[in-house]
């Protein structure tokens, strides 16, 4: 039995969601390899040689997988697919983007969103908005599943490499898509998804003003990340890619300190796997405070001000 795990990376450097993928695949058993496409990818391979239990790193480089767009990714993986008993990838929006499209290109089921490997041919996955867990069992002969990342612990990585790079052909440039461009927001603080602490505003902050100047002074003394309910980026106080929640990012850290969020479900599960969860409301009643550890009632604008001097 072999697993393929559709590597997450930037060119230059693989992400951390590909470490995570790799454990879950261990709890499946079988050998590991993973696949690297992409324009100038090297660097990743060589990256992905350094993960415990990885036996295998496939490298298609070539320029049409730049970007690396969904169709010519999923068109190379269908040709390689034969060989492998399962195909996993994060549920990351590439994992989005290019599974169900192999999925299609195989006739077989896709298991999307994983929280737990129960056994080869069976896994658990959240439904209705992570209220509740679904054990689903495949009997295709290939299996393609999408982790979360944030409920697998990541695997180490920075061993001497025991394995090189193996290059393989690159298949053709279907030509359907092309990346124009893309705009990348500069950050110095982590990055959300593998933050280790974040800090998450709501619509309670009332304005773009208010979100920067409270959380930002405290995210700097935290080290932390900067994340968003859905109501504080549809009010526009700050950009889409901070969004925590089922149609946003997931996240799992340490330490999550919710300030001005009320706890609507969709926002809750993105972030309800944090390790400590600490809600700042004015309502008492808030549902925030029903999943919280530790919660404090009061005006936000006074607290928080309060809490970032203390530390």
């Amino acid at each position: 039995m072999a697993i393929l795990i559709l590597a997450e990376h930037d060119d230059g450097g693989l992400k951390s969601e590909t470490l995570n993928v790799v454990t879950a695949a261990g709890k499946i058993g079988g050998e590991i390899h993973v696949l690297v496409a992409g324009s100038a990818c090297s660097a990743a391979a060589r990256a992905a040689c350094q993960i415990a239990g990885v036996v295998k790193v496939l490298l298609a480089d070539a320029t049409h997988y730049a970007g690396q767009g969904a169709e010519n990714t999923a068109a190379l993986m269908h040709s390689l697919a034969s060989a492998y008993t399962h195909i996993l990838a994060p549920a990351s929006s590439h994992g989005k983007d290019v599974l169900p499209r192999l999925a299609a290109l195989l006739d077989v089921a896709q298991i999307s969103d994983i929280v737990a490997v129960a056994s080869p041919d069976t896994f658990v996955r959240p439904i209705y908005a992570g209220n509740a867990l679904a054990t689903v069992q495949s009997a295709d002969a290939i299996k393609l599943v999408t982790v979360r990342v944030s409920a697998f612990e990541a695997a180490e990585q920075g061993r001497s490499a025991a394995v090189e790079p193996t290059s393989i052909a690159c298949g053709p440039d279907l030509g359907l898509s092309r990346r124009i461009g893309r705009e990348m927001s500069q950050s110095t603080r982590p990055e959300l998804g593998a933050a280790k602490v974040v800090i998450a505003g709501g619509r309670g902050l009332a304005s773009a003003e208010n979100f920067h100047n409270l959380l930002e002074p405290l995210a700097d003394k935290l080290g932390a990340a900067i994340g968003a309910s859905r109501a504080a980026i549809d009010a526009g106080f700050v950009a889409n890619d901070c969004q925590i929640g089922q149609t946003g990012k997931i996240v799992a850290p340490q330490l999550f300190i919710a300030i001005g969020i009320s706890g609507a479900i969709q926002h809750v599960a993105g972030m309800r796997e944090s390790k400590v969860i600490v809600a700042i409301n004015k309502d008492p009643d808030a549902p925030i405070f029903q999943v919280a550890d530790f919660g404090l009632v009061g005006d936000l604008f006074k607290l928080v001000p309060e809490l970032t001097a203390a530390l």
